[in-house]
């Protein structure tokens, strides 16, 4: 990777999520995926990028785990209250605001990212210029493995040019847009300066009552801006979030 994209790019990885829906008391980014917690994936494959800057790994002020197992390999922040991906985000401003060029968002409990589709989501970032820039995966179906991806996002694109316009999440969605199988994979790229500028302005009205990262789509299509994306394998987009995901990742 181009050494501008070393020194001007971090990563912030989220891991705050308690895994209620694993019917456990670990962190969810703690539970182990053939033999390792689900948080050294994600993690691994960001030091494989040999970027500069540690990532920023964003953790919960009532669990250490991640921070006891981790140690100096990253950098950490605090969501003190969780409000939503947005708000998790927003908790690495003070870390990295005007150091770095280059933010790309990870989920720490999305274990099969790929260091060399991180190395195309930034480098179609920067060769578009763009505020953002995401990945997304198409699905033939949701069932067998792909069963986790009914709870994703939907792509909702269109115009003339087909440009993403915006992303419903599930929760959200018509059954309409609940057939869509482009989806979300929560994976990524933004132009620092208009991050921190745009997470300060989400709002929470949704059926979570939560800041959701994603919107953040629609304010850029709203300003004018297009978006480009990144297609990866849907094996890079697996998720877990319950037990029966986890199994089905174990499959993979």
């Amino acid at each position: 990777m181009p050494t501008l994209y070393n020194t001007n790019t971090a990563v912030v990885i989220l891991a705050a999520g308690k895994g209620k829906r694993m019917n456990s008391a670990k962190l969810k980014v703690m539970h182990e995926l053939k033999g390792k917690p689900l948080i050294e994936y994600t993690v691994t494959a960001v030091e494989s990028l040999g970027l500069s800057n540690k990532p920023v790994v964003v953790v919960r002020t009532d669990d250490q785990s991640v921070q006891e197992y981790l140690g100096d390999r990253v950098d950490y922040a605090v969501q003190e209250i969780p409000l939503g991906t947005g708000q998790a985000v927003m908790m690495a401003e003070p870390a990295l605001k005007d150091k770095v060029e280059q933010v790309v968002v990870l989920y720490g409990d999305m274990p099969f990212v790929t260091a060399k589709s991180l190395e195309a989501l930034i480098a179609k970032h920067v060769e578009k210029n763009n505020r953002l820039t995401l990945m997304t995966t198409i699905v033939e179906d949701f069932n067998d493995w792909r069963v986790n991806f009914y709870e994703y996002g939907r792509i909702i694109r269109g115009g003339t040019d087909n440009y993403i316009n915006k992303i419903v999440e599930k929760k959200d969605a018509t059954p309409a847009e609940l057939d869509i199988k482009e989806l979300n994979t929560a994976f990524f790229c933004f132009n620092a300066d208009w991050l921190w500028q745009h997470l300060h302005q989400l709002k929470n009205t949704n059926a979570q009552g939560e800041y959701y990262l994603t919107d953040l789509v629609g304010m850029a299509f709203s300003e004018g801006e297009k978006l480009s994306s990144v297609l990866i394998d849907p094996k890079e987009a697996v998720g877990v979030n319950t037990v029966e995901h986890l199994i089905n990742a174990e499959k993979i």
